[in-house]
């Protein structure tokens, strides 16, 4: 049997001396014995502090070293940033993040832990996590477990430790770029990179991967706890059928707090489908990717603009801009964060937003009668359309945002309005 020998050198100083600085050295040697020789080479290696194990190879040849957390395996997908300070696990559980690594810009992350209340759908779609710092421990009185466990059982990919910075400058400098994270030691830095460079996310169909199967009916509403605005309730419920094109529940559940009865539909559900159900206003959800992958969608939304009053939110406000004629564009590294400044043209409002997508309308290509409500102050991007005519609204991000901002909630209730008005004059 194999042991493992340990050697300490121990002084000790009799306290009736009077001259206590003197000491007498000491050696104690003592044997551990071990069932193996594997476990005698670890007990020896094993250090206090995890080694980097992990790879983030990026398109450009840029190999990042980490640590990791999670998942083990390999994983190709995009890299975008994300400058949220809190949130992580509503990103973590967006279906918007279908097919993308989301780097944290924010240094300190799972210090609160993760709790079933927060989801904002039915798992983890986006491909990995990339932060500067774990947290070793949480602390939050909601906490049921610790972010590594959530991604392990979720077996999505983390790693941290990390120069998340660097990376996120260069991101702003040359545009998203494809990765390929990866803890497989057998894999060569060169395989890892030619994987990067023959993957792409453009004009690939991520939403058939995150949508529902069939309809359903959703009843929840915001949590009292949580409610933080409560005007303008009760009436009559208006019908309301949701797209889920990777819809937010949070978009349901502040749907549900103003008075609507809503009914989820696929992301192929025919129009004709959705006119039969008589509703009184269509939602059109977020969802990932490129706009221009799914022709379907934006068919299946030029055949009920015009009928009933619709809202579109990010993926559904891209679709409507292309249902309308205009054209959509990719970005060259997106908003994705929760501190977006967005004005209101229609009374001056600066909102600060939650914002997720890779993709915008192009104004210019939109036709006559249709006006641009709300412009990002960042880069000046389309961030909201209208077409009265048509009873037609929607926005470029998130006014349902959980855990906010909350500052564009009310477009919920303009949609409300825009139901009711429809409702009136049928």
């Amino acid at each position: 049997m194999a042991t493992v020998n340990y050697a300490v050198r121990c002084f000790v100083t009799n306290p009736s001396t009077k001259n206590p600085s003197k000491s007498r050295p000491f050696v104690v040697r003592c044997s551990v014995p071990l069932s193996s020789s594997h476990d005698a080479f670890t007990a020896v290696q094993e250090r206090p502090w995890k080694l980097a194990d992990a790879r983030l190879v990026l398109a450009d040849g840029s190999v990042w070293r980490a640590k990791s957390f999670g998942a083990s395996g390999t994983q190709v997908g995009e890299v975008v940033f994300n400058t949220s300070l809190t949130g992580y696990q509503e990103i973590l559980t967006d279906p918007s993040y279908a097919g993308q690594f989301v780097l944290m810009t924010n240094p300190h992350i799972g210090n609160t832990g993760v709790n079933f209340d927060d989801e904002e759908s039915r798992q983890c779609f986006l491909a990995g996590l990339v932060i500067r710092s774990l947290s070793i421990s949480t602390s939050n009185w909601r906490c049921t477990k610790t972010l590594a466990d959530y991604l392990a059982e979720r077996n999505i990919m983390g790693i941290y430790d990390v120069d998340t910075r660097a990376i996120t400058r260069r991101l702003r400098q040359d545009g998203s770029l494809i990765g390929v994270l990866s803890t497989e030691q057998s894999k060569t830095d060169e395989e890892l990179l030619e994987m990067s460079r023959s993957w792409d996310i453009v004009g690939v169909d991520l939403i058939s991967g995150v949508t529902c199967d069939a309809p359903y009916e959703w009843v929840d509403k915001t949590n009292s706890d949580w409610e933080f605005n409560s005007g303008g309730r009760g009436g009559d419920k208006l019908r309301v059928v949701a797209y889920d094109f990777g819809i937010k529940q949070n978009i349901l559940r502040r749907l549900a707090s103003y008075g609507c009865k809503i009914t989820v539909v696929p992301s192929t559900w025919p129009a004709s489908e959705t006119l039969k159900m008589n509703p009184n206003g269509v939602l059109f959800s977020n969802g990932p990717g490129d706009p221009s992958a799914v022709p379907y969608a934006v068919e299946s939304v030029k055949e009920i603009i015009g009928k009933v009053p619709v809202f579109g939110i990010c993926m559904g406000h891209q679709l409507l801009g292309q249902a309308l004629g205009g054209k959509t564009f990719k970005m060259k590294f997106g908003h994705h964060g929760g501190n977006h400044p967005v004005r209101n043209l229609r009374n001056s409002r600066v909102e600060i937003s939650s914002q997720n997508h890779n993709y915008a309308v192009d104004p210019a290509s939109l036709p006559e009668g249709v006006e641009v409500t709300h412009i990002n102050l960042n880069d000046g991007s389309c961030a909201g359309l209208a077409f009265p005519a048509l009873k037609l609204m929607s926005l470029q991000y998130h006014p349902e945002a959980s855990p906010g901002p909350h500052d564009s909630d009310t477009s919920f209730g303009e949609f409300i309005q825009l139901m009711k008005q429809a409702k009136q004059a049928a």
